[in-house]
């Protein structure tokens, strides 16, 4: 099943604040990390099932991208054949809710 993957205003906020908070246009490392985490958002057109529910919502997925203290959750939610994406946030934030 392909989807169609929806950013809300919202996770473009949150990917435009990640952007400047990780340095990304100063650092090819951290512009590294960025577009990786954009191709993994955009990923989810092929396998939105893919990920795990989430604990504080089971209408909501989510998927993890990153590395230790590096790690981003990205928190979505499966609509027909769309994929909505509601947050982008660092995975040690408080949970989302």
């Amino acid at each position: 099943m392909k989807c169609a993957v929806n950013v809300t205003l919202r996770a473009e906020r949150d990917l435009a604040r990640l952007y400047r908070e990780i340095g990304a246009a100063n650092s090819e490392t951290a512009r590294e990390l960025y577009r990786g985490l954009k191709k993994q958002i955009l990923s989810l057109d092929k396998l939105p099932f893919h990920w795990p529910v989430t604990p504080e919502n089971r209408n909501l997925r989510h998927l993890l991208y990153g590395h230790r203290r590096k790690t981003y959750r990205v928190i979505y939610r499966v609509v027909g054949t769309r994929v909505d994406v509601l947050h982008v946030r660092h995975g040690a934030r408080k949970r989302f809710g």
